[in-house]
């Protein structure tokens, strides 16, 4: 059997649950090398390509950046992988070379990159958010789901002890029913002010071209975009909620068995096309599941100063909330999950009440307790890798993170209408304010 049919087959037999993890493990062939290829290698993509590297069984054999910096890093951390500066040209030219892709360019990129791959048959590690677009995240889903392919989208910290066990908690009732959960982080992705005039010289290392990639063409201004600013405009992040909103939105959404919204609200200063809002205050309501009550309010906040006083909030002790983190508010008291590295708290009649880990889990299958993060770091990583070769299966496949995404992006767009309660309706994928959504997909420049 050729290795790309292996990893085909096994991608099949792990999404199945007919078949025991231990079965598919056995037929995993000695010595297999899954050949890896990456799009982004600065910034978080550093970071994504050294965890995935770290896996004993993974062969770094191409890399892909715009940035000819970045490029030249990481290419001296991996002589023997091929290089390139357009992901379509390193994907068309060695399709047959690789076996699984790596995307972590800025969000506008996430889709066009993961869904060439996928077209390709590649199992796609994506970081988060998951796309740009919500259109983008329902053709991702999609298309994974048909080609039953390994896909993981990079909410490092969704493997992490202290959000499984948030997670276990939850789902076991410690605080019965949840009717309310507030989420918070004070970053500042956001930009109050006017598009700037004129444009700089494109720095010699960069591909301008390239980088707009399918997104409108822009001239180019420093400090605005590349390396570091992109998240806070339209055109290419998802501001603060699609960056921290991910991480924090994503073990209360995964404890109750959510799924997308019914209504959204986003409380900010008016648009002005260009960058998203420095403060959003958004509410969700969500349908009832059984860990929930008939309906379940959301409530984010970010952005200096974030989170406002609330009763809520309130912790014993006159204690700090943290500065990142979620409150569960339930029918038999409260939970809260810093944000992170930090153990859940149980919170009864204004005190805490000391959580038995054992009588939650006395298998102890949530794995160390001890929160060591150069170790737990790469778990998310290997999980994919893992899965790929038939070892495992991923915990946070694009058909949970389109859905996880598509809550986020309908709160981003919501900044576009300030105040405004908009109506989501799941089976059409459109809101009933038919003026909202031409915001769910854009075109797509050719470059």
């Amino acid at each position: 059997m050729k290795k790309r049919d292996f990893l085909k087959s096994t991608a099949i037999l792990a999404s199945s649950t007919l078949m025991p993890s231990s079965l598919i493990a056995s037929v995993t062939p000695k010595n297999l090398k899954l050949k890896t290829a990456h799009v982004g290698v600065g910034g978080m993509g550093a970071d994504d390509l050294k965890s995935i590297a770290s896996h004993k069984s993974v062969e770094v054999t191409a890399l892909c950046d715009v940035d000819s910096n970045n490029l030249e890093k990481a290419h001296k951390l991996y002589p023997n992988a091929k290089i390139f500066k357009d992901y379509r040209v390193m994907l068309k030219e060695i399709s047959n070379e690789i076996d699984a892709v790596v995307v972590s360019t800025p969000d506008h990129t996430h889709a066009p990159a993961s869904m060439m791959a996928m077209e390709l048959n590649k199992p796609v590690y994506c970081q988060k958010p998951l796309t740009h677009f919500v259109s983008e995240a329902r053709a991702m889903k999609k298309i994974a789901e048909e080609k039953a392919l390994v896909t993981q989208m990079g909410i490092q910290v969704h493997s992490f002890y202290d959000y499984k066990l948030a997670t276990v908690l939850i789902q076991s009732g410690i605080i019965g029913k949840v009717h309310t959960v507030r989420a918070w982080s004070p970053k500042n992705w956001g930009y109050d002010g006017p598009e700037p005039k004129g444009e700089d010289q494109i720095p010699s290392e960069l591909n301008w071209n390239l980088w707009l990639g399918t997104s409108p063409e822009r001239p180019f201004k420093e400090k605005y975009y590349h390396p570091g600013n992109w998240r806070k405009l339209v055109d290419y992040g998802c501001g603060t909620l699609g960056d921290m909103g991910v991480h924090i939105f994503d073990t209360p959404y995964n404890a109750l068995a959510l799924d997308v919204p019914l209504t959204v609200k986003n409380k900010c200063r008016k648009p002005n096309g260009y960058g998203f809002p420095v403060n959003n205050n958004v509410t969700y309501t969500f349908p009832g599941t059984k860990y929930t009550t008939e309906t379940l309010t959301w409530i984010w906040s970010d952005g200096p100063g974030m989170p406002s006083n609330h009763k809520d909030l309130k912790l014993p002790n006159r204690d700090k909330l943290p500065l990142q983190g979620a409150m569960f508010m339930g029918e038999k008291g409260r939970l809260l999950l810093p944000h992170f590295m930090e153990r859940p708290r149980h919170i009864v009649d204004g005190k805490y009440v000391e959580i038995d880990i054992k009588k939650y889990d006395p298998n102890d299958e949530l794995g160390n307790t001890q929160n060591d993060y150069e170790r737990d770091a790469p778990k998310h990583y290997h999980q994919f890798v893992d899965a790929c070769l038939g070892k495992d299966i991923v915990s946070a496949p694009f058909s949970y993170a389109s859905r996880l995404t598509e809550t986020i992006l309908l709160g981003v767009i919501a900044g576009r209408f300030p105040n405004k309660t908009l109506h989501w309706d799941n089976d059409s994928a459109s809101f009933l304010e038919k003026e909202a959504n031409k915001f769910l997909s854009g075109a797509y420049r050719n470059f």
